[in-house]
């Protein structure tokens, strides 16, 4: 294999022409060096503020650097794809700095509801952006013969935010999004090394943030202890996403206030100035599909069947939490809204969930329905309570 520096000037022109035409909002491409955020990931891990994702720590040195995903790489393309739902972006604007949906109480004959993150209302990110990389990497093999190429997306040890900054996609901000400035933050990355040596884009090294902290003030929990830092054992995300258990306190973990999510949070993009004026995705599999369009019925979610429920979360990105998270946050929100409405969480939550065969579900209803009557949950989930059902 021997192409001319010429020739791979022309070649990295092509291959970013293709992945526009795959439907990615952005494409460049980055030197395959040293992570630059390296020593921050282990300084932040050494806190830790990765709370309960120990996968982290297993793969922490792994991402100093692309080798160990493709180890003859010398180049990266970095795509970006964004998912803003389009009927979103054509809505009038909110006033500056305010999230984009109201956050009022729920009205006093309201049946509680639950918002779902907008990265999981459309199809499984990880197949849309896979499947397009899969097409690049074919693409690159045939019109450069011995040429190696691999598409990761999100599950491969590679700092995907720091290679998109290098490739000139755009910054990172005070909420460790990767901001662009035509299409904000509301964007999935993904990656595709090879082992040709296409000359890099222009890196992205302005801060378009300046003196903006809408993000940090917003946050309900104070996840952000400074700029650019977000601790995960204060995110709402993680406790609907990746904590695996009970939300009981443990250790130093001591469980949020979901604050209206059922999956996810969005409330530090929403206010964001720079996704005021960013247009809808240009992939349809992004947009958020019909039934997680709307905040979510949780009286109606916690009584699914478990076959029904698993349906509806099949082509989605939420099947990360499975029947046995979703419920269990739901659960958590039913009492937080109970805080706002009419009746008590016993009335809104099926006697049922409490003799629940999911262990983790089965243990949250306790707990709510104990809390109800005045008596504190115990400080730390049982093995029992700590595992959830495969279903």
């Amino acid at each position: 294999m021997s192409v001319d520096d010429h020739n791979l000037s022309a070649l990295a022109t092509e291959l970013k022409a293709q992945a526009l035409g795959l439907g990615f909002d952005l494409a460049g491409i980055a030197p395959a060096v040293a992570a630059p955020g390296h020593d921050r990931l282990l300084d932040w891990l050494a806190r830790g503020r990765a709370a309960g994702m120990t996968y982290l720590e297993r793969h922490a040195q792994a991402r100093g650097h692309p080798r160990s995903v493709l180890p003859e790489v010398r180049s990266i393309l970095m795509v970006a794809a964004s998912y803003r739902p389009r009927d979103e972006a054509a809505a009038p604007r909110t006033p500056l700095g305010s999230p984009a949906q109201p956050t009022d109480p729920p009205r006093s004959d309201a049946s509680p509801t639950g918002r779902v993150a907008r990265y999981a209302r459309g199809r499984d990110y990880h197949q849309v952006i896979w499947k397009r990389l899969d097409r690049l990497a074919q693409w690159l093999k045939n019109r450069v013969p011995g040429a190696a190429a691999r598409g990761v997306a999100d599950t491969a040890p590679l700092p995907e935010r720091d290679f998109a900054r290098l490739a000139g996609l755009g910054w990172i901000g005070k909420n460790t999004m990767l901001i662009n400035t035509r299409w904000g933050s509301y964007t999935f990355l993904g990656a595709l090394l090879t082992n040709l040596d296409l000359p890099p884009d222009q890196p992205h090294e302005t801060d378009h943030c300046g003196r903006c902290t809408r993000c940090l003030e917003a946050c309900p929990t104070g996840a952000f202890p400074e700029p650019g830092v977000l601790d995960a054992r204060r995110c709402i995300a993680y406790w609907t996403i990746e904590h695996k258990g009970p939300w009981l306190p443990d250790g130093d973990l001591e469980p949020v206030a979901p604050h209206g999510w059922l999956f996810g949070c969005d409330i530090c993009q929403e206010v964001c100035p720079w996704n005021r004026k960013a247009p809808g995705g240009t992939l349809d599999e992004l947009q958020p599909l019909p039934e997680w369009t709307a905040p979510v019925d949780l009286r109606e979610l916690v009584a699914l069947p478990p076959a029904e429920l698993a349906r509806r979360l099949k082509p989605t990105a939420m099947t990360r939490a499975k029947r046995s998270g979703l419920v269990r946050n739901a659960i958590h929100l039913i009492a937080e809204a109970c805080q706002h409405i009419q009746g008590r969480a016993e009335d809104h939550l099926p006697s049922a969930l409490a003799d629940d065969p999911d262990p983790m579900v089965s243990a949250t209803a306790r707990a709510l329905l104990a809390a109800a009557n005045g008596v504190r949950p115990s400080t730390a989930p049982t093995e029992d309570q700590g595992r959830s059902s495969p279903a």
